[in-house]
């Protein structure tokens, strides 16, 4: 799917900061340093109206069947590919995104044992729509920072982390062209300035879609 825009996600497992240094980037990629860009923040769940809901549910709600869940997410994805995602890379803007495909697939994919059904329903969703970086914040599962209080994903997945860790640098190791692993136990400014050089490079490259 070819547009003038550059799509960058953030993917990793729960407490490794990727909100954070998707602000981070999105900050820099608007500064003259950066390009002085045009860029779209967005999130998976929650990035629209709509998916303001479905976050709720799936985030603070009661028990969720396993394909439930990764229906929800997959409806959540389509409305925000539609509504914000592809009109954006459409006007030439970058998009920053916390979460996307690689999520479901790991966290409903592998975690929850839904299989390879879960990324074929994402491509669905996404109208096949594939960044062209998507930068691993990688860190041991002992080193994650959750702050507040865990919502109800994080509480299924907690004794799994490692799992879920495994399962974002596979998906990484089989499409290295793609990915950019990042180690993210340093400090912020440290991850964030690893961040901007991959993110440089890519840009360089040019758009992979």
């Amino acid at each position: 799917m070819a547009s003038p825009g550059f799509f960058i996600v953030f993917e990793g497992g729960d407490g490794v900061g990727k909100s954070t240094q998707a602000s981070l980037l999105a900050e820099w990629l608007r500064s003259d340093d950066g390009g002085s860009r045009v860029v779209v923040e967005a999130r998976e769940p929650g990035g629209t109206e709509a998916g303001l809901a479905i976050r709720t549910i799936l985030q603070h709600g009661g028990h969720v069947d396993p394909r439930a869940e990764a229906l929800l997410y997959a409806a959540d994805r389509a409305h925000n590919v539609a509504t914000v995602v592809l009109p954006a890379l459409e006007r030439g803007n970058v998009v920053v995104q916390d979460r996307y495909v690689d999520s479901s697939v790991v966290y409903q994919g592998v975690v929850r044992g839904l299989g390879d059904e879960v990324a074929r329903v994402s491509r669905w969703a996404t109208q096949g729509l594939i960044p062209d970086l998507t930068i691993v914040l990688d860190s041991p599962a002992g080193d994650r920072r959750i702050v507040g209080e865990p919502d109800r994903l994080e509480q299924d997945t907690d004794a799994k982390a490692e799992e879920l860790r495994q399962g974002f640098l596979s998906l990484a190791a089989a499409e290295p062209g793609r990915y950019a692993v990042i180690e993210a136990g340093g400090s912020v400014d440290d991850v964030a300035a690893e961040v901007r050089v991959a993110v440089r490079a890519a840009l360089d490259r040019g758009g992979r879609r």
